[in-house]
C-alpha cells in the first residue's frame, strides 16, 4: 500500500478463471466514500487514471471523498498473466466474466450501494454494453465518459493513417504473425490486446449496427429502451480521430440517453486548453479544469438507478 497526502493506494486482485486474475487499484481516504469504478480503453491500462505519487483523475476523485477502483482489464497492467499468443479471451469475456467479477468485488467491499462509473475511450463502450445486459446487478448513480466513441465515421488523412493503415492493416498482419497485438512494442499504445479483442473491437468500430458477435443482441436498441443513469460525455477539440466530437456525440445519440450532456473541451468553450485523446486525462491542468465538471456531474446527479439482468428499464428509488 502507498500513501500520499492521506490518500491510500492498494492493489486488489480478483480471480476470474483458474489462471487469470484482474487487478483493481483502490485509491481513497481510509476506504471511505461512495464507490467509483474507472475503466480504461483499448491498448491501455488503468495507469492512465493515476500515478503512485498521487496525480491523475483517480486521486483527484479520492481527494473529494470517493472510494475509487481503477480496473486493469484482463491481461493488462498488473492483471495476470500478461497478454501473449496463448491468450484466448476477448470483449465477450470482458462483458460476461470480468465486469461481473469487478462489480461483485466492489459490492463485497462496499455493500450493494450505488456506484459512480467513468471511463476513457473504449471503456465507455464496454460500460454501456454491460449495462444493456448486466450479468451481476449493479446500481449506477451517474456516469462520465472521456473521449468515448463506438464507431469512427469521420474521414481525414490522419484517420486513414491511424485507423485504416495502422489499426486495420498493420495490426492485423502483426496479430496474424504473433498471435496477439504488442501495442506498446509497436508504439501505438501503452498495453497489449489479444487476437480476439482486436477482432471484436474492429467489428464494433466498423459496423453500423451495435450487435453481439454471437447471438445478434442489439445493444443500441436495448439501451434506447432503458432509462440510463445521467451521463456526461466529454471530449477534446484536438481529439481529431479516436474521440472526435462527431463520433462521441453519435455514441450518446445511439444510446437514446434522455439525461445526458455533451461537451467539447476547448479554449473557445472556456477551457484552459484544446485537449486531445490522452491529455484529457494526463494534462497537469485537467484537475482545475474539466475534472471539476465530472465531480459536479456526480454530485448533482444522485438518483439511484438499479439495473437487473434482463430488465428493459431502470427502477428509480
Amino acid at each position: 500500500m502507498t500513501k500520499h497526502q492521506d490518500i491510500q493506494q492498494e492493489s486488489l486482485f480478483v480471480q476470474v478463471t483458474t489462471t487469470d486474475k484482474l487487478h483493481l487499484r483502490r485509491i481513497s481516504k481510509h476506504h471511505q466514500g461512495p464507490p467509483v469504478l474507472l475503466v480504461h480503453g483499448s491498448i491501455e491500462n488503468g495507469k492512465i487514471f493515476y500515478t503512485r505519487s498521487g496525480k491523475g483523475f483517480a486521486p483527484y476523485l479520492a481527494n473529494l471523498g470517493y472510494d475509487v477502483f481503477v480496473a486493469d482489464l484482463r491481461g493488462r497492467g498488473k492483471s495476470t498473466p500478461a497478454i501473449s499468443r496463448f491468450s484466448d479471451f476477448g470483449l465477450s469475456h470482458t462483458l460476461d466474466k470480468d465486469f461481473p467479477a469487478i462489480v461483485r468485488k466492489i459490492k463485497e467491499l462496499k455493500g450493494d450501494v450505488p456506484q459512480y462509473w467513468a471511463a476513457h475511450s473504449w471503456g465507455g463502450v464496454l460500460m454501456l454494453a454491460y449495462l444493456a445486459r448486466p450479468v451481476e446487478p449493479v446500481q449506477v448513480q451517474a456516469m462520465a465518459f472521456l473521449g468515448s466513441k463506438r464507431r469512427i465515421s469521420i474521414k481525414s488523412f490522419k484517420k486513414f493513417m491511424m485507423v485504416d493503415v495502422v489499426w486495420n492493416w498493420t495490426s492485423k498482419v502483426v496479430v496474424a504473425a504473433k498471435g496477439w497485438l504488442p501495442a506498446k512494442q509497436m508504439r501505438i499504445g501503452s498495453d497489449s490486446e489479444t487476437r480476439l479483442t482486436h477482432s471484436q473491437t474492429h467489428d464494433w468500430v466498423v459496423q453500423k449496427e451495435w450487435l453481439h458477435w454471437h447471438d445478434g443482441f442489439n445493444y443500441a436498441t436495448k439501451l434506447q429502451q432503458m432509462n440510463l443513469p445521467p451521463t456526461l460525455y466529454l471530449t477534446g477539440a484536438k481529439d481529431d480521430v479516436l474521440g472526435h466530437p462527431v463520433d462521441v456525440e453519435k455514441l450518446m445519440q445511439e444510446t437514446g440517453c434522455r439525461n445526458c450532456q455533451f461537451k467539447v473541451l476547448s479554449k473557445a468553450n472556456g477551457n484552459l486548453h484544446d485537449y486531445g485523446h490522452i491529455d484529457i486525462l494526463t494534462h497537469h491542468d485537467a484537475p482545475r479544469d474539466h475534472f471539476r465538471m465530472v465531480a459536479d456531474w456526480f454530485k448533482n446527479n444522485s438518483v439511484v438507478a438499479t439495473l437487473t439482468p434482463g430488465s428493459g428499464s431502470v427502477d428509480k428509488q
